[in-house]
């Protein structure tokens, strides 16, 4: 049975990313769009659009156009925006990357992306340089701000228009963020302009379009924060403070000053929300609902914070490969706790049972199956990949098992993909099981999810030890060559890992010991 949408379906304009959004009407010249929520420095939606317009000529002039990728490593900040639609405007694609990343891990994207230029902030100069040597490529720095010896965002600008450019929005990419898909390493999603107007008018049908001020404080690098917030705040017209990193007291002073209404979320900053004593300090009154989104939230936190705060928590769910929206929490229903919505305007779905292939019914668990405008076009230069997570009729097979009841709201209860999800961010085991088996003392390595209270989840690392090695040993090994949130909760050592006839990690015979060794 197929799943539809009970909104009304939307039309899709035939614009790109970049018109679509600082093209509307709402966003008045004189009104802040963008606020460094650190310095206070505003920047009017004036002064955004005469940027990107300089910006693109910049760039233009350095030889960056049509089908060219950017790829711009950086905290959340005003020139985040700029970059964004400067790239857009010329036709390009921008791969957004964690600036937590290791230089390997930076490495590893700009040289699948094939990027020509790497824009990063003078912080993160060392960082950069050193994932060029690695990825042995010929790639320009640029830098965000200004102080160093490279070139800069103000130095390249050019007050004159960039080059026309036609782009076909339904199959010309602009955003090629990396996401490890159901499984396996971090792959490049090819959005479209398409994928991305679509998701945003998605979007725009749901929610309140009168918001006065968004608290851009999930990164930007990540679909969730680009579009969800930045994008979509931009496109109603609305100031969007951002944060360069999560600070409990920027935040909730950042909610106070600007007298947010709607506050984007994920699963760790409800417990704050819920339980952080600091948040007693400031004035609140004037939030009313937290929209959560990244991981699932049960109803008890949902519950505890709307005790607090008096403030509702309506949640969404998707995936990077979608955009990302597919469910939604409408803000003219009342929210129901612990799912995630029902799905967007022109959007269908399908929970289908993984043993038998059939449609689950009502109530029944199954793998959460979307169609729509916002699927993405595919990931880049793996035609097999994209084959084993798009199927021939269009459907996304999500790797997410969820139910939906009698009125179509989704509740998420398992996850068949791998994926492990600390703080809202993917953590391939692939990818951590092949760092370990680099050690020259693991003869094998298998990776699973545990529980964090304030993570939600982290990797645990299972190793087969070829002579003498500690646990500690192996945390270490891992800790510096990985991302913050890629870090080892804890090593145990085994004597076999489980595997298939085929050679396949049997990850939920892991996932099954672990906890029934905690209950």
């Amino acid at each position: 049975m197929i799943l539809r949408s009970p909104h009304a379906d939307i039309i899709v304009p035939p614009e790109d990313v970049s018109g679509f959004v600082l093209g509307a009407k709402r966003g008045q010249a004189q009104n802040a769009a963008l606020v460094d929520g650190v310095t206070g420095r505003v920047v009017t939606y004036g002064e955004l659009r005469e940027q990107v317009r300089r910006v693109a000529a910049g760039l233009a002039g350095l030889g960056i156009g049509k089908g060219d990728v950017v790829a711009l490593c950086s905290p959340n900040s005003p020139e985040f925006a700029i970059v964004f639609h400067a790239v857009a405007r010329l036709g390009a694609i921008l791969t957004p990357a964690n600036p937590a990343n290791t230089p390997r891990e930076l490495a590893h994207q700009i040289s699948d992306a094939g990027a020509r230029m790497l824009i990063i902030p003078t912080s993160l100069l060392d960082q950069a340089r050193a994932a060029i040597n690695e990825a042995r490529r010929a790639i320009e720095l640029i830098t965000t701000d200004d102080g160093g010896e490279l070139p800069s965002l103000a130095s390249i600008a050019r007050d004159f228009d960039p080059p026309e450019v036609t782009i076909d929005p339904a199959t010309d990419v602009v955003a090629l963020p990396y996401s490890s898909g159901t499984t396996g390493l971090p792959k490049g999603v090819m959005l479209t302009h398409r994928n991305l107007v679509a998701n945003l008018a998605q979007t725009e049908a749901v929610e309140r379009s009168e918001l006065r001020a968004l608290i851009g404080a999930l990164p930007f690098f990540h679909i969730y924060g680009l579009v969800v917030v930045l994008n979509f705040g931009l496109r109603i017209g609305a100031t969007i403070v951002t944060l360069p990193r999560f600070d409990p007291e920027l935040f909730l002073k950042a909610l106070q000053d600007w007298r947010v209404e709607l506050a984007h979320i994920v699963p760790p900053v409800a417990v704050l929300l819920a339980k952080h004593p600091s948040v007693d300090k400031y004035d609140l009154r004037h939030l009313q609902a937290l929209f959560c989104g990244a991981a699932p939230l049960g109803p008890e936190l949902s519950d505890a914070i709307l005790r607090r705060l008096n403030v509702t928590v309506r949640q969404g769910y998707g995936m990077t490969e979608a955009s990302p929206v597919t469910h939604y929490s409408d803000c003219r229903s009342e929210p129901r706790p612990g799912t995630v919505g029902r799905l967007a305007p022109s959007t269908e779905g399908r929970l289908v049972n993984v043993e038998s292939g059939n449609d689950a019914a009502v109530g029944e668990p199954g793998e959460v199956w979307i169609r729509g405008p916002q699927v993405m076009k595919g990931y880049l230069n793996n035609a097999e990949a994209t084959a084993h997570t798009v199927d021939q009729e269009g459907w996304l097979h999500t790797g997410d098992i969820g139910t939906v009841d009698s009125e179509g709201y989704l509740t998420i209860v398992d996850r068949l993909k791998e994926l492990i999800k600390v703080k809202g961010y993917q953590v391939a085991p692939a990818e951590l099981e092949g760092l370990l088996l680099k050690h020259p003392r693991v003869a094998d390595a298998a990776v699973i999810p545990v529980a964090d209270e304030e993570c939600g989840q982290r990797p645990k690392a299972l190793v087969v030890a070829r002579g003498e090695l500690t646990t500690q040993e192996v945390i270490e090994f891992v800790h510096g060559q990985v991302a913050h949130y890629k870090r080892l909760k804890c090593v145990e050592l085994v004597d076999a890992i489980p595997k298939s006839p085929s050679g396949k990690i049997l990850r939920r015979v892991l996932v099954d010991r672990e906890r029934a060794s905690v209950s």
